[in-house]
């Protein structure tokens, strides 16, 4: 059917859902309808890059002011009732440019010519301007774009289907999370990642991210307003991060998936492709926790059994249960939360994760408020791995403040004193002044050690009450220097000096003046101590408190 001038609206053949209308892809550009022979439309606008914009769906209207029913993306067909004078094209052509539409078409049927106030107004837009003839009618060129789109749309949900069903056939073949993650990067040329709040990696990288990289991912996957979100990382390389799972959970307990480039410009099939990894990313940690459960409760009487009465067979037992051989070299960790109400539920997900990496371990609910975990330490470190996966949460955890206790790596025989030490570290934490604050007792075996882990406004306040007169003195004077290494070698006069090229009686005369400066006895022990913990507190390169 031709248009006949007749007809004041056509009405728009689009899909229902608006917002669906903006994600879904079609294929057609505006260069596809200038090379079909029969339909003879000519582009009337100059911009060349215009032919290479993608038309999403079609539109056909005569209102001065179509505006409210174009959603973006249209090829917007007018035949001209709307205009009856030259400035009407310039509120016409304003209305559907804002609207977003991909391009306008104008039939010549009305005037037999598209006037050139409209040309103007669309170049002036820089909106591709199409001429459909007289011999085409509007709803040929709508049921061309109709079944090209369409048939595409149809395409890429069969192509959907498909790799559903083979997603789900791999999980229940039993093949791992990351081998999927890495066929999806292949089938899309894109680089994932799926990872925790903490950090740990939960797939094999094709190309390895580095730590630095992790820190920004989480950093910004726990303290973006929504998700999802873009980071940039080193090198200038975007990310788009997606939650997994559901999005009313505590963001430190989610799971995430990081996208290389801009999730704003992703082809559908792109977004697709990682928006079913990421439900099938979901089944799997849902399976993850349903085991975790399982394991929950006796993870909790070995921690209750470990309070009573370590020597207890049934102690030993029960750990074993819990995946912990206490025959072997094991660690204990007491860690709560400060500033909100029971947040144990987070604490057992997160530390349950950061000690996956170490082949798991019992993590249970300690009598004390707090969660204990046991692990085996297989020879690694672990205190310098849980600081930094731990402080990736402080985005995630608001105004709350976490503080960790680790105890040394001890034996089944030992396993009393290390939950003591690990609650006493824990304590200590306490006192610092870092939202998250993991201290090992290891760090507690000396004088030195303690202060180190004190707030920065107590060190400063001790330092100025020991070392003020001294700090405030010139400090061109060498006092401070020679303060140091007198304390570096035992107090040696002779040893001082011959380090600081000095006469034996320059040390002497600048000791007394020190002495004398502080009202401290450098002889004396106690004094000694106080001093060389202060000028400690400043560090090396400092003179002043």
């Amino acid at each position: 059917m031709r248009y006949d001038g007749n007809a004041s609206e056509t009405p728009p053949v689009y899909c229902p859902f608006v917002q669906t209308r903006r994600q879904q892809g079609g294929y057609v550009q505006v260069k596809d309808l200038l090379d079909i022979a029969d339909f003879g439309i000519r582009m009337l606008t100059s911009d060349p890059a215009a032919l290479e914009r993608t038309v999403r769906w079609t539109f056909t209207t005569d209102l001065p002011d179509p505006s409210r029913y174009i959603a973006g993306g249209e090829l917007v067909i007018t035949g001209l009732m709307w205009r009856h004078c030259a400035a009407d094209s310039a509120i016409f052509v304003q209305a559907v440019f804002d609207s977003g539409a991909a391009a306008l078409a104008a039939g010549e049927g009305l005037l037999g010519h598209i006037p050139d106030d409209l040309v103007e107004a669309c170049e002036r837009h820089g909106l591709p301007l199409l001429a459909i003839p007289d011999s085409v009618s509007f709803n040929e060129v709508t049921e061309f774009l109709v079944g090209r789109v369409s048939g595409d749309r149809i395409a890429a949900l069969n192509s959907s289907l498909t790799r559903q069903r083979q997603l789900l056939t791999a999980i229940a073949e039993g093949r791992a999370l990351d081998e999927l993650a890495l066929h999806t990067t292949r089938e899309t040329g894109m680089q994932c990642l799926i990872f925790t709040a903490t950090g740990r990696r939960l797939v094999v990288e094709a190309h390895p991210f580095s730590d630095a990289d992790v820190d920004s991912l989480t950093h910004r996957a726990l303290s973006a307003e929504r998700l999802p979100a873009t980071v940039t990382l080193d090198g200038g390389r975007t990310y788009s991060i997606f939650g997994i799972g559901a999005s009313l959970s505590t963001r430190a307990m989610r799971w995430f998936v990081a996208v290389a480039g801009d999730f704003e410009a992703f082809d559908p099939s792109i977004a697709d492709a990682f928006g079913q990894l990421a439900s099938i990313a979901a089944l799997d940690r849902a399976r993850r926790e349903e085991g975790r459960l399982v394991r929950r409760e006796i993870a909790d009487q070995a921690v209750h059994l470990l309070e009573e009465d370590w020597s207890k067979a049934e102690t030993l037992v029960r750990l074993r249960q819990a995946g912990v051989d206490p025959d072997h070299p094991i660690v204990v960790i007491s860690a709560s939360f400060v500033g909100r109400g029971d947040m144990r539920e987070l604490l057992r997900t997160v530390l349950s994760d950061t000690l996956t990496s170490f082949g798991g371990g019992c993590v249970g609910g300690g009598s004390k408020g707090d969660v204990v975990g046991i692990v085996a330490t297989k020879g690694v470190d672990i205190v310098p791995i849980l600081r930094t996966r731990l402080r990736r949460l402080a985005p995630g955890i608001g105004r709350s403040r976490l503080v960790v206790g680790v105890s040394s790596e001890v034996t089944g025989t030992a396993l009393e004193g290390a939950i003591h030490a690990a609650r006493h570290a824990s304590t200590v934490a306490l006192s610092s002044d870092r939202q998250v604050a993991v201290v090992a007792a290891g760090d507690l075996h000396s004088a030195l050690s303690l202060v180190s882990i004190l707030p920065d406004r107590v060190r400063r306040e001790y330092t100025q009450r020991v070392l003020g007169p001294l700090l405030d003195y010139n400090t061109d004077s060498g006092l401070v220097e020679t303060l140091r290494e007198f304390l570096a070698h035992g107090g040696s006069w002779n040893r001082t000096a011959e380090v600081l090229h000095v006469h034996l009686n320059t040390v002497r005369y600048r000791i007394k003046r020190i002495e004398e400066l502080l009202g401290r006895d450098l002889g004396s022990t106690a004094d000694r101590l106080d001093v060389f913990l202060a000028l400690q507190s400043i560090g090396p390169a400092d003179t002043r408190a």
